[in-house]
């Protein structure tokens, strides 16, 4: 029963984490202080690690540049991969890091201001690094979705939907 509540509330809360405590209790016909000892047990369980607003800068004028960069590391003896990546996970400008399988090691999302803020992100932190082989950087040209939900990119995208089949 309490992981059900538990899984209701985390898959509710991820939709939409403006969900008050209230709102949520009226949802799954719970009482507001259950809900609410739940949220906290696991935001104290580092179940849920944050909140997050989703914002399209655009729309208010302000562009930010976003890099995937993939990194090829030396893993390094009984840590493996751990030590490099949490180095750079450190880095403000990483927004997201993973370890993935394939031909690079660390799939490394930044952001910046610029094209030129991100290389010069690679080029004075990243490469200098111990175990940091190499590095490809792609720059993101265009975001369709961001964390489940659609981003609207203009006006001009939005119409020409309407009449698309």
């Amino acid at each position: 029963m309490g992981h059900k509540r538990e899984k209701e509330i985390l898959e509710l809360l991820e939709a939409d984490a403006r969900y008050t405590p209230q709102d949520l209790a009226a949802m799954l016909n719970m009482d507001v202080a259950a809900v609410e000892e739940i949220v906290h047990d696991l935001e104290q369980r580092g179940v849920v690690l944050g909140y997050r607003t989703i914002v399209n800068w655009s729309k208010i004028g302000l562009e930010k540049v976003t890099a995937l960069i993939e990194v090829k590391v030396t893993p390094q003896r009984d840590v493996g991969f751990d030590a490099v990546a949490e180095r750079i996970a450190r880095f403000p400008e990483v927004r997201t890091m993973r370890l993935m399988s394939g031909t690079y090691d660390l799939a490394v999302e930044v952001e910046g201001g610029s094209m030129q803020e991100v290389a010069f992100f690679v080029a004075t932190r990243l490469a200098p690094i111990e175990g940091v082989v190499s590095s490809t950087t792609h720059f993101v040209l265009k975001g369709y979705k961001e964390y489940g939900i659609l981003v609207e990119t203009s006006e001009e995208t939005a119409s020409r939907l309407v009449v698309s089949p």
